[in-house]
């Protein structure tokens, strides 16, 4: 299936606009708030949460970082209007990080100020490896006055144990544990699924050890498994922890995650840059087009 996958990839810049938005329709709510909401509304009645992510990333001018704040927090205003279960992610280079790491702390600060008002809780998502360590800075900067805010650490990174345990010293326990996706060479990064797998396992087992808040971000069966050993092993309640799963990918584990009692949260993408993203996400990650490609031509349904 990975030959399949790259096949599917490779294809992509001929592939007219329309199918590509066919096959992006199944993991993006849409381009405006409003489908955001139709789709968060959906997965509540399933009894699954979700976080909201207002697409777009890398701007290079501080006029659209300061649009991207005021449509995240209008995403809060919405999400406590429609009394919706979700919270917001964000992406630090949508807000100026790359302008400037300071700038970007104050767009920051606005929003997560604005949900502590709305009792609600900003994911700060990591990005590529050029932006670790402003990212672990701006997070560190926004805990010394907020706890409604948490961030997300990548298994893939053979940083990642050091960092999460330099976090955790000091009493900063709130996590999402995903593999991660961005292309980074082998001398920072496992490259291959074993390694990643295991220091993922091993991280996620540290944070659970030391009574970390994790979103066990994965769509990954095997490490579902270590993850549910390490769960009872360590005989945690279900409010210790939640699943992560992307909107649209592999609806049947997200389904068993809910039937075994798990609590559930769904990455839940939109808005006018769905194109940029589908594409990027797709040749980050051809495991994400196989599903998708999959869904198409089986008529089973992602999201």
């Amino acid at each position: 299936m990975n030959v399949l996958n790259k096949l599917i990839v490779a294809t992509l810049p001929v592939v007219p606009k329309p199918i590509i938005r066919k096959f992006a329709s199944r993991y993006i709510a849409g381009e405006e708030i409003t489908h955001a909401v139709q789709t968060v509304r959906q997965l509540n009645k399933e009894g699954i949460m979700a976080t909201l992510d207002v697409l777009g990333e890398d701007i290079h001018h501080r006029e659209e970082a300061v649009t991207a704040r005021t449509m995240i927090i209008e995403v809060l205003q919405s999400i406590d209007q429609e009394r919706l279960d979700s919270n917001v992610s964000l992406k630090l280079t949508q807000l100026g990080l790359k302008l400037g790491k300071e700038f970007c702390l104050e767009n920051t600060h606005h929003i997560v100020a604005r949900a502590r008002e709305l009792n609600n809780f900003i994911r700060v998502d990591m990005e590529d490896s050029s932006c670790t360590d402003d990212t672990i800075w701006i997070y560190r900067e926004l805990r010394r006055e907020f706890s409604n805010v948490g961030i997300v650490l990548q298994a893939y990174l053979k940083r990642t144990r050091n960092d999460a345990e330099a976090m955790m010293r000091n009493g900063l326990k709130n996590f999402r544990l995903c593999k991660g996706i961005y292309i980074e060479s082998e001398e920072i990064a496992f490259k291959t699924k074993q390694g990643i797998n295991e220091n993922y396992r091993q991280v996620l087992e540290e944070m659970l050890h030391q009574k970390a808040y994790v979103g066990i971000a994965t769509h990954d069966s095997e490490l579902i498994d270590a993850a549910y050993e390490i769960i009872e092993t360590l005989k945690l309640q279900k409010t210790d922890y939640e699943f992560q799963m992307l909107l649209g990918v592999r609806p049947e584990l997200r389904s068993k995650l809910v039937r075994d009692g798990h609590r559930v949260r769904i990455y839940v993408p939109f808005g006018k840059q769905w194109y940029q993203y589908s594409i990027r996400r797709f040749k980050e990650n051809p495991q994400i087009a196989g599903y998708v490609f999959k869904a198409l031509f089986t008529g089973n349904q992602l999201n």
